[in-house]
């Protein structure tokens, strides 16, 4: 028997049921997560898809880009296993770039969900690991081979099961096997927790025709409110070029944007061809979350996330090419590339949509700590995710610290120096590091770590925005470049040996400005050089101006904004 029509009230309640269910496993993962990466930074994504593996609801706090490639992974795992050999008790996982998120220390997990002996959906989720064995740096890889180890479409678990030999393998190819086992239990653990929920979702809803007629419901609406948001933009091609960081040699963007009646299509041709000495080649799966991501910001950023909102989207990027990139090539750090199509993207949208655009940001870098405890030689291996400035837009400065495009957070302080021996000096914001506008980038920050105890600590660093800072728009300047040093003597970007003592200093960059500079008003301006965000001497050299009288902090215009 087919369900009524959902009326709009029971349409919302149901939806944010779903999305409830997610933010608990959401939860559930972190607390029982092993490593810092999981538990601290929260590099993950839990979502839930229908039976045909299409995302329905995520928590609210995953990581954008792993809830735009897990459906297209779900599906190539589906074809491997198809759904009709499925059994209670099953897990699947891969942790392939080119069926997953682009690097292999992203491990996919996805259960299948009954209800009645029925398939009704999946729950799945996607971590970034502590290790997946190969180097220890993050971008010398000659090939996908030198970067760990790869696990094809499997299953971990069969009716119930461990797969003790896929197990065995994994804990045999990491330097930290308890953290790396651990986390994969927990993410197992969590979405049998999600399937109970969903399993409660549907007996007080109407069993599974109920939830697959509410799922195709999110679907189709939320790709009508994607075309209609794009249908209102004028349709013409915009093209925007930008010079990054890459390794050794500059990465090229050129992105050619393509808006014709409702859908849109992003073309790479004319990007850097794939390195062959660095590893920051994309799969185009990484590619398409990240050209994605901020057109779904700026165009329907009120409606929760899911799949029906990326069927008017499509990109092409030539093959070999950086942003789409053949086996068995390196990609270990491709956010390196990824992280900046979305400047190009608003670049080129300036002149149709310069409302609802944004400027450069300064996230994110990487740090590892990987050593062994003198007390027990047990091995530690600590990750910090830590972030620069947000770029601005066109109606509020950029934040301090805030990633973007992912929104995965700093590991604690507390945290950082418990699991390893280091002691973390300071933390701080840097002055005149946001570009100026009218509205102003957000800060970037300073981070000192010392090594503590008496063995060496291999340091593992992932920079970016050192050689060409983020970028300003519509007139706003770029925010401050990046800069790291040991010892106060710049070194090269690659794992570097600290002895006790030694100093590993991070400069991370300022975000974009957005606007004139001379638009800014006097009286932001004034808080600016009161609070120290920027000096009196940068006020005069990039406003143009010498700031009024400052006014005092939590002047009453700041306060109202808050509001």
């Amino acid at each position: 028997m087919r369900p009524p029509p959902l009326d709009p009230i029971s349409l919302e309640v149901q939806w944010s049921r779903l999305i409830s269910i997610m933010d608990e496993v959401d939860i559930a993962l972190v607390r029982t997560s092993f490593s810092t990466i999981v538990g601290e930074s929260r590099d993950f994504a839990v979502i839930m898809l229908d039976r045909e593996g299409r995302s329905v609801a995520q928590s609210q706090l995953s990581s954008p880009a792993f809830t735009v490639t897990l459906p297209a992974t779900t599906k190539h795992l589906l074809a491997a296993f198809p759904p009709e050999t499925l059994v209670p008790g099953d897990v699947l996982i891969t942790n392939d770039p080119w069926l997953g998120s682009g690097h292999l220390p992203d491990l996919s997990i996805v259960s299948p969900v009954f209800h009645d002996g029925e398939l009704v959906a999946f729950m799945a989720a996607v971590a970034h690991i502590a290790d997946i064995g190969g180097r220890l740096d993050f971008f010398d890889a000659r090939d996908l081979y030198e970067e760990g180890f790869r696990v094809p479409p499997s299953k971990i678990v069969e009716a119930g099961a461990d797969n003790d030999q896929l197990f065995r393998l994994l804990a045999a190819n990491v330097r930290v096997p308890d953290m790396v086992i651990g986390d994969i239990r927990a993410m197992i653990g969590a979405e049998e927790l999600g399937a109970d929920r969903l399993r409660d979702f549907l007996a007080d809803y109407g069993g599974a025709p109920a939830f697959l007629a509410l799922a195709k419901e999110i679907l189709d609406r939320s790709e009508a409110a994607m075309r209609s948001a794009i249908a209102a933009l004028p349709d013409g091609e915009w093209r925007y070029g930008l010079d990054a960081d890459g390794y050794r040699d500059p990465l090229r963007i050129e992105v050619t944007v393509k808006k014709s009646g409702d859908a849109v299509h992003v073309d790479y041709t004319g990007s850097s061809p794939q390195f062959l000495n660095a590893s920051i080649n994309c799969t185009t799966n990484i590619t398409f979350a990240d050209t994605y991501y901020p057109l779904k910001c700026s165009l329907v950023p009120e409606i929760p996330n899911n799949e029906g909102l990326f069927r008017p989207i499509s990109i092409s990027a030539p093959e070999g090419s950086v942003f789409n990139t053949t086996k068995p090539s390196p990609v270990k750090s491709r956010s390196k590339s990824s992280f900046h199509i979305h400047v190009a993207i608003y670049g080129a949208l300036a002149g149709v949509m310069p409302e609802r655009i944004q400027a450069g940001s300064g996230s994110f870098w990487a740090i590892t700590l990987h050593g062994t405890h003198p007390e027990d030689d047990s091995v530690f291996n600590v990750h910090i995710l830590p972030n620069g400035g947000k770029g601005a837009t066109a109606r509020r400065d950029g934040l301090p610290t805030v990633a973007f495009p992912y929104n995965g957070t700093v590991t604690p302080v507390e945290i950082a120096e418990y699991q390893a021996p280091i002691l973390i000096e300071h933390k701080r914001l840097v002055a005149d590091s946001g570009g100026a506008g009218t509205w102003r980038g957000g800060l970037g920050q300073e981070i000192a770590i010392r090594a503590l105890g008496p063995r060496p600590i291999v340091a593992s660093l992932r920079p970016d925005k050192v050689r060409f800072p983020p970028p300003g728009m519509m007139g706003g300047a770029c925010g401050k470049a990046g800069h790291f040093a040991v010892n106060g003597e710049a070194v090269p970007v690659a794992p570097r040996t600290l002895q006790p003592g030694d100093v590993y200093l991070m400069r991370l960059p300022g975000g974009g400005g957005y606007g004139d500079p001379a638009g800014r008003d006097p009286r932001r301006l004034a808080a600016d050089v009161a609070d120290g965000y920027v000096s009196a001497a940068a006020a005069a050299e990039a406003y143009g101006r010498r700031p009024p009288e400052a006014a005092p902090a939590g002047a009453p215009f700041l306060q109202e904004e808050k509001v």
